[in-house]
């Protein structure tokens, strides 16, 4: 009885800090969208006493020349260019350390390791990038993204080739498969589990990143969606309701993602966490 009582007593309070820290926040994004601008300016949790969230959402939509619709399509355009890359180049990399056991393997390593641990430094790669003439640019920012976010890539899935029997390779090249039709053909469909994890992770962390594009891609041109809460953050500050159904439109696709694809991204993170 007493181990059953706490058993349910900790799942219960993970149940109630689960609610605070995620569902209170969100439940506040909606009601402040959904309030007038005079009552959303007092920052209240409470319930709208008229509900204007379309109206809110329409006029966010419109504003400076639908902004926001041309920021949904380049972070549409960057997120999939950038996970793309991850996920082959990851892939790739990955097997190969996994696989082949070379003297450069320790090398490798531990540049794989530096990217995880390095911060990133802004001013030399605005530098690198004006060299390379891809700064203010979408595929500069692409670049900055797969550099940044392709250690962790590699990790996931060296430790996933680390469950596959090496039987396979020796069967494929018996068959007379290539070192590229042996990795697309027989390793990279058995990596179903992790290539979800690491588009769903990836892509939530290119889709919401602020930082990158306020450095690296400034210019109402090339925005994303995250930079344009500062149409409400500078021109009116008590504008909060048109803030938070900024907030509420940009918050939905990553969510939608979560919500339907968090069995696989457990699959994906746990595997190889026995072997290798």
């Amino acid at each position: 009885m007493k181990n059953r009582a706490l058993k349910w007593g900790g799942g219960s309070v993970a149940i109630v800090v689960a609610v605070v820290v995620f569902i209170v926040p969100f439940a506040f994004i909606v009601f402040t969208a959904g309030k007038t601008q005079a009552e959303s300016s007092f920052l209240e949790f409470t319930w709208p006493t008229e509900w204007v969230l379309w109206d809110n959402i329409v006029t966010v939509l419109e504003n400076r020349d639908f902004l926001l619709v041309r920021a949904f399509v380049n972070s549409a355009i960057l997120t999939v260019a950038a996970v793309s890359i991850m996920v082959v180049l990851g892939a790739m990399v990955g097997y190969v350390l996994q696989r082949r056991k070379s003297r450069w393997n320790p090398l490798v390593n531990g540049f794989v390791l530096a990217g995880l641990i390095i911060p990133p430094a802004v001013v030399p790669t605005i530098w690198t990038l004006q060299g390379l003439g891809l700064f203010k640019t979408l595929v500069g920012l692409i670049a900055v993204h797969v550099a940044f976010g392709l250690s962790f890539c590699i990790l996931l899935f060296r430790a996933f080739v680390s469950t596959i029997p090496r039987e396979l390779d020796e069967a494929a090249i018996i068959d007379g498969a290539g070192s590229v039709k042996l990795f697309f053909r027989v390793i990279f469909p058995l990596l179903k589990s992790v290539i979800i994890t690491v588009i769903v992770v990836q892509a939530v962390t290119v889709f919401n990143d602020f930082a990158f594009a306020l450095y690296f891609l400034p210019g109402d041109d090339n925005a994303t969606v995250q930079l344009t809460t500062f149409n409400y953050k500078s021109q009116a500050l008590s504008a909060y309701h048109l803030l938070f159904a900024n907030v509420l439109l940009i918050t939905i696709p990553p969510l939608i993602m979560y919500i339907f694809f968090q069995r696989q991204i457990v699959a994906g993170m746990t595997s190889g966490a026995v072997k290798g």
